[in-house]
């Protein structure tokens, strides 16, 4: 079985680094993610603390992306060292949602706390609805760890 390539670290500027990652359709699609996003953080020396709380927060967006909506998906960790808050930015664009998830009807117990873990992680977090499909993104400040649960 075939993964993607890992490409290597887009360097936005002389304080940003960028990297993608295509979400693979498989049932170990969420593993693979989690283990490449890992190493990718530890290749940034981002705080351990806050690499643990970003890898929650990578795997509920990648979860919700890889059950709920269309591919093609990718993930896209951004380093944003510019600014004295330094932020970890997390997206997952994919192509929408799926027409069978918009009609399925789950009783609340099942679904929506995904949502709140990233809510109680990251500084900021939302969905961009775009022509062609969905960007759900949340920050991270590297110099502390933000949990509100």
């Amino acid at each position: 079985m075939s993964h993607p390539a890992l490409p290597v670290d887009t360097i936005l500027d002389s304080g940003s680094t960028s990297r993608l990652l295509p979400l693979p359709q498989i049932p170990e699609g969420l593993a693979f993610v989690r283990r490449h996003a890992e190493a990718i953080l530890t290749s940034w020396s981002v705080p351990c603390e806050v690499a643990d709380d970003a890898l929650l927060v990578i795997s509920e967006l990648v979860s919700n992306a890889l059950a709920h909506a269309l591919p093609p998906a990718t993930l896209r960790l951004s380093l944003n060292r510019v600014t004295e808050a330094s932020t970890l930015g997390i997206a997952v664009v994919d192509a929408g949602p799926s027409h069978a998830t918009l009609k399925k009807e789950r009783p609340p117990e099942e679904h929506g706390r995904g949502m709140a873990i990233v809510d109680a992680l990251s500084q900021n977090h939302g969905t961009h609805v775009h022509p062609g499909g969905a960007t759900r993104w949340a920050e991270i400040a590297l110099g502390s760890v933000t949990r509100r649960i």
